[in-house]
């Protein structure tokens, strides 16, 4: 039995869409190839080659190309749906990122007392966090990319603000698991000092006296991604 090949499904896709699957829709290669970001002659390959493994019927009329896709060819897409959907569903609802602890500059402790961030932190996640960020050198390029997807997810939103003389940058929060076993939010700063390698953490407790943690102690951290 034929398989579909990778290079058709956007085909099959697109005159799902027209509502091919029923019906005889008329199309036109450039139409075609200008929807499926292909070439006009590739698209009039594709359609040639579906088919002839029986993935659509064809009536051609003059320069008019009528096409529905056969029961075959609506199988296999269905077929591919299910599988993409079971591997969508069962894909990890979480990033993980390991490292290794390392002191900071000590500026967290001040930053995250100030009375413009504890209101909103105590609103916003339920707690004022112990003074201080815990800081985590993430050494691994996986990590350190995986990181970067957080600066364009919403996570809560510590809003910027003022204290008449200067102007403080916005946090974002995400709810994060230390080890396992603590409670945090990894925290994503507008204005920072550190490096991509870095990531900072907060937590209502100290979290290096609750978890036993110095300098060079390695550590996992899990967040949660909400869909």
């Amino acid at each position: 039995m034929t398989e579909l090949k990778i290079q058709h499904i956007l085909t099959l896709a697109y005159l799902l869409s027209k509502g091919a699957k029923h019906n005889f829709v008329t199309i036109t290669t450039s139409s075609l190839g200008k929807n499926i970001d292909k070439s006009q002659q590739a698209a009039s390959k594709h359609l040639l080659e579906l088919e002839n493994n029986q993935f659509i019927e064809r009536i051609i009329s003059g320069r008019n190309i009528s096409v529905k896709i056969t029961p075959k060819g609506f199988s296999e897409m269905v077929k591919l749906s299910t599988i993409l959907q079971k591997s969508l569903n069962s894909s990890p609802s979480h990033v993980e990122l390991k490292g290794v602890l390392v002191s900071g500059m000590g500026e967290g402790a001040y930053y995250m007392s100030l009375k413009g961030y504890t209101k909103q932190f105590k609103s916003k996640i339920g707690f004022v966090p112990f003074p201080g960020t815990l800081n985590v050198r993430l050494d691994k390029k996986v990590h350190q990319e995986a990181i970067k997807q957080f600066e364009t997810l919403d996570g809560i939103k510590i809003k910027s603000f003022s204290d008449g003389k200067r102007t403080y940058g916005w946090v974002k929060c995400f709810p994060a698991k230390l080890n396992n076993s603590i409670d945090c939010q990894l925290i994503i700063l507008e204005r920072t000092h550190h490096d991509d390698s870095i990531v900072e953490l907060i937590s209502k407790i100290c979290i290096r006296k609750s978890g036993k943690l110095k300098d060079g102690s390695k550590v996992t951290i899990k967040i949660p991604i909400t869909p």
